[in-house]
């Protein structure tokens, strides 16, 4: 019986590319994503199920992606969905970090625990985070919103890794790499199908004995 991958923010990059990578290893794949219609094209091409209309920082929508999944059981969450901005010291927006927030850190966690009861013992948690969001590692400053956003998610997701291992389900925070993807204006080292299948060897890895550990998509451990 084939499995299933949930991946938010599914229509384009990094979760178009998951999409892909996993519909063409037989998983069935449930596509989430914010933007219909031709947005979301690609990736009725490859999602055996595309779920339109979701934005994750909304408590109502997420609560009606999880309707829409009754009965349905999940092997694999992929919490893909981000947002990257920019802020300069002494002209910091602070609604634009709190935005970042509310979608790089908030809704994975708020879409994780809406979907528990989809999650099948052994199933996996694999969350897209950065290595902008390692303290240890911040070594050239700024982007504060994304910096600490994805702090937060990496620390939301090892309490999620220990609080989920009684019932089998393990958890990564994983960085997918400098990608070609609109959100850098498409200047980074690695396309999206390299970032995606790095990032799919190593859930593949995940252990409940691994879980909670934060990883580049080649492999490397990553610093908190």
């Amino acid at each position: 019986m084939a499995q299933t991958a949930l991946i938010t923010g599914a229509n384009r990059g990094v979760g178009l590319a998951l999409a892909r990578h996993y519909h063409d290893a037989g998983w069935r794949v449930i596509g989430v994503c914010r933007s219909g219609g031709e947005a979301a094209a690609e990736l009725r091409e490859v999602a055996e199920r595309v779920i339109e209309g979701i934005d994750v920082t909304r408590p109502e929508d997420v609560a009606r992606l999880a309707g829409e999944l009754a009965g349905q059981r999940l092997d694999l969450l992929i919490n893909n969905a981000g947002l990257l901005r920019d802020e300069v010291l002494g002209e910091i927006d602070f609604d634009s970090i709190r935005s970042q927030m509310e979608i790089n850190a908030y809704a994975p966690l708020r879409v994780t625990e809406a979907l528990l009861d989809h999650l099948v013992e052994g199933g996996k948690v694999a969350n897209i985070t950065s290595r902008m969001g390692s303290i240890a590692d911040n070594d050239s400053g700024g982007r504060y919103g994304y910096r600490a956003s994805k702090a937060a998610l990496n620390a939301f997701g090892k309490s999620l890794a220990v609080d989920l291992a009684p019932r089998g389900i393990a958890v990564a925070q994983l960085h997918p790499g400098f990608v070609k993807t609109r959100m850098v204006n498409f200047g980074g080292m690695i396309t999206p199908e390299e970032a995606a299948a790095g990032i799919a060897e190593r859930i593949a890895a995940l252990t409940l004995e691994t879980s909670g550990g934060f990883w580049h998509s080649n492999g490397e451990p990553l610093p908190w």
